[in-house]
């Protein structure tokens, strides 16, 4: 028997035209799976990310650096994070010591120690190595006497805290986060990232830590790359050569880092970080969201992002009695080079204060929109999720709701107007976000934290563009610091 015809979606449609009310109410609904669409995925990526870092932050060792300390320097301009390679082996089996020679008992002190500014706008890296054998005097404290000696002894003998309070000391800058690594978390880096490459232009060989490295082009494992970092007997150079080689090689980490992907996959990102946790510890202060964040900050980060110098050096031979040749800084060199860390200023003669990839147009904010942290809320859940994402786009730090502790002060949905709630401590961030929201209304909420709050109101305008514009520098500033180099000068060819 024969089957009748089948109506076609088009003779359908023919045949039942849509009055106008009903093609408007289909193109709002259209609209609307749109835009959910799109906050589905943002959301999505987002909890990719989350369970991506899931378990990272119970990895990380974790230590007090910053207890008890007083008479600290001011807060600057950016981030600063003092890295620090001890000699710990723990990790290391016994065979893999006595193949990477490195010796007997660990000294329990730092092999290397780096400070490093991620600057306010998140486009430069500046990273300062300082010779572990600076002359220091160490302050009496936990039953031991004030004496002169060397800036390893600061970690050996009052830890990561000493440590950071007598950088602080020599440095005048004040150090935000803390990293330590030991001799396994370096080369299980190296390994995860597929092995880093170092050049030269003759065979570098050193007894002492193994190296014995051909002339050219070398991709070096974990294990090599300990053996190149540790070299200090290749030439009469001693700490100051192994610090300009330990500068290419983390040139060359950054570009590893960001040529291949890797800090725009936050899966592949958490892998990497996951193997390298048993040997390293942070600061109680350094949570997974911030290493998300940061990792987001600096995704368009490419070698020419980073610069690398070393401390200014007037001797290298100074007799210290029982603790042998200490390193004393060209004093005046080094307070400028220091000031201009404070200054969140560029190292490097005739760089921009602030880097290219944020020159987009918009409207000026004194705080770059990716070190604001925000969260919305309103009773309208499609105008959250559509305002949540478009503040992404603009470069804000956008939480979800559950991420911050509840403030019964604070209005979670506003009236006509947006409300921006903020602590009086970020006005400056406050001002940025206000600028993102036109007639928002802002209001202070002391003890609030650093999270800014955002009620959306029934009358709110759409997202602004903004960008950000730091105040200018001051005179001299581009003249840069002598030895600066940026990082893609340091690549091999």
């Amino acid at each position: 028997m024969p089957q009748p015809a089948r109506r076609t979606p088009r003779a359908v449609s023919a045949g039942r035209r849509r009055r106008p009310g009903a093609r408007r109410r289909h193109r709002t609904h259209r609209a609307r799976r749109i835009a959910g669409a799109v906050s589905l995925a943002v959301l999505t990526t987002s909890g990719l990310v989350n369970v991506a870092m899931e378990g990272v932050g119970g990895g990380i060792g974790r230590v007090d650096a910053f207890a008890g300390l007083d008479n600290r320097p001011p807060k600057s301009l950016g981030e600063n994070f003092l890295l620090v390679g001890t000699d710990d082996r723990d990790h290391l089996t016994g065979a893999e010591s006595a193949r990477y020679r490195l010796g007997g008992a660990p000294c329990h002190c730092t092999d290397t120690v780096m400070l490093a500014h991620l600057s306010q706008d998140r486009s430069r890296l500046s990273v300062v190595s300082v010779p572990r054998d600076t002359e220091v005097r160490l302050p009496a404290g936990d039953g031991r006497p004030a004496r002169i000696t060397k800036l390893n002894s600061a970690y050996q003998q009052g830890g990561p805290r000493l440590a950071v309070a007598t950088v602080e000391h020599l440095t005048g800058v004040h150090v935000d986060h803390y990293l330590e690594w030991d001799f396994a978390g370096f080369m299980k880096t190296v390994d995860a990232l597929g092995g880093v490459p170092v050049c030269t232009e003759v065979p570098l060989r050193d007894a002492k830590s193994g190296l014995d490295l051909p002339a050219g082009t070398t991709v070096l494992n974990g294990g090599r790359a300990l053996e190149y970092v540790r070299a200090r007997y290749l030439d009469g150079t001693a700490d100051l050569g192994r610090m300009r080689r330990q500068q290419k090689f983390l040139a060359e980490v950054v570009h590893r880092a960001t040529s291949t992907g890797l800090l725009l996959d936050p899966v592949k990102l958490a892998g990497t970080v996951r193997t390298t946790l048993g040997s390293i510890r942070a600061d109680t202060g350094l949570d997974p969201a911030d290493l998300i964040h940061l990792a987001e900050a600096v995704r368009d980060f490419t070698p020419g992002s980073s610069e690398f110098t070393s401390v200014p050096v007037a001797d290298l031979d100074r007799r210290l009695p029982g603790a042998g040749a200490a390193v004393t800084w060209d004093r005046p060199q080094a307070d400028r080079l220091f000031a201009a860390i404070r200054a969140d200023r560029p190292l490097t003669a005739g760089r921009s204060a602030t880097g290219s990839h944020r020159a987009a147009p918009g409207t000026p904010v004194p705080v770059d929109p990716h070190a604001v942290r925000v969260v919305v809320t309103g009773a309208d859940h499609d105008a959250v999720r559509r305002t949540a994402v478009t503040l992404l786009a603009e470069g804000f730090a956008v939480r979800p709701p559950s991420a911050v502790r509840r403030v019964p002060a604070v209005a979670t949905s506003g009236g006509a107007r947006t409300v921006i709630s903020y602590d009086p401590r970020w006005d400056r961030s406050a001002r940025s976000l206000a600028a993102a929201l036109p007639g928002s209304t802002v209001r202070r909420v002391p003890l609030l934290g650093g999270v800014l709050r955002v009620a959306l109101g029934t009358g709110r305008s759409p997202v602004a563009p903004v960008r950000y514009a730091p105040a200018a520098p001051e005179p001299g500033a581009g003249a840069g610091v002598a030895g600066a180099v940026t990082g893609d000068s340091e690549l091999c060819p």
